[in-house]
């Protein structure tokens, strides 16, 4: 990391600290102005910047509306079209509607359709889609996928109850809804920023519920010594450790499938064994070990099940 990117970091995991609803703290420092270009009042920054603070918010399970805003301002920039990038730089929510009930985030695939100027279909899985001040649909148009912006207003918006509930989705039904072209789009590398943001929220997660693991297993006493100081629990969480830092090192490549499987895996495996070590505790309201389980389980189904991406994950 450079030292501007440590700076970075060190500024989101203060804010996240002290600030209970982090999201108009983090627009004022710039968070969502990272990726868009300087000429459309952005900072230039580019995909490291975004994982960086997708890592933190990971960390401490944040609620807020930075991943589907951020994939939804890499659809624009993916369109070519210039129009909402101001607001989106000044920390305006949007969301990208794509997705049918499978849940496959395929770029081939989507679940609206659009005839002349309006949009019709129902989308599943939007990130902040009930909420969202912006919202975009990519749609069939034509022989290809476009990218529209419609008014919220002009749809039905509803909040899906999750297990996780630090995350909001919802499902969005357009039925003859006026639509904005912004141009057509190419689904595929939004997906893939999609794909590396997400593991790197999964393996800051990772890590910090491996931090209060080891925490707590310096803490509870058996037979009158820390349970952290058997070798059987040493091994379990070196084991633990390796899976965080080759999650860390997956979630900062540029491979995107080979990212969202381990992550995916990793952090699961993580949040399990974190349940386990804690005990009776782990399923308790006033310990979050069973909200990193919710947010490993939920993260491991978004933008497309591990198994989805297993063949792109493969060396051809």
């Amino acid at each position: 990391m450079t030292p501007e990117q440590d700076e970075l970091r060190a500024t989101v995991r203060k804010l996240l600290e002290r600030e209970p609803d982090p999201w108009l703290a983090l627009c004022e420092v710039g968070v969502p102005a990272l990726a868009i270009p300087e000429e459309s009042g952005g900072l230039g920054a580019g995909t490291v910047e975004l994982r960086i603070v997708a890592e933190e918010l990971g960390r401490v399970l944040s609620g807020a509306p930075f991943l589907g805003s951020a994939v939804a301002t890499q659809a624009v920039l993916a369109s070519g079209s210039q129009a909402l990038l101001p607001q989106l730089a000044s920390g305006t929510v949007a969301a990208l509607a794509w997705t049918g009930p499978d849940g496959r985030w395929s770029p081939d695939t989507v679940a609206c359709q659009t005839t002349e100027s309006t949009v019709d279909g129902v989308a599943h899985y939007v990130l902040d889609g009930d909420t969202a001040e912006i919202l975009l649909v990519a749609a069939h148009a034509g022989n290809g996928i476009s990218l529209y912006e419609v008014s919220p207003s002009d749809v039905v918006r509803e909040h899906v109850p999750t297990m996780d509930e630090t995350r909001r989705l919802a499902t969005v039904t357009f039925d003859h809804t006026p639509a904005r072209l912004l141009g057509p789009i190419d689904l595929a590398p939004v997906r893939d920023i999609a794909c590396l943001l997400l593991a790197a929220e999964q393996a800051g997660a990772a890590a910090r519920a491996l931090e209060l693991t080891v925490e707590y297993t310096k803490q509870r006493h058996q037979f009158g010594r820390p349970i952290g100081s058997f070798q059987a629990l040493k091994h379990r969480m070196a084991d633990l450790h390796v899976l965080v830092e080759t999650a860390r090192s997956a979630a900062y490549s540029d491979l995107p499938a080979v990212a969202k499987v381990h992550c995916s895996e990793a952090f699961s495996t993580v949040a399990a064994e974190m349940i386990q070590l804690h005990g009776g505790i782990a399923i308790t309201w006033e310990h979050p070990a069973h909200r990193y389980f919710k947010r490993a389980h939920s993260t491991s189904h978004l933008f497309g099940a591990p198994h989805h991406h297993l063949p792109r994950a493969r060396p051809s």
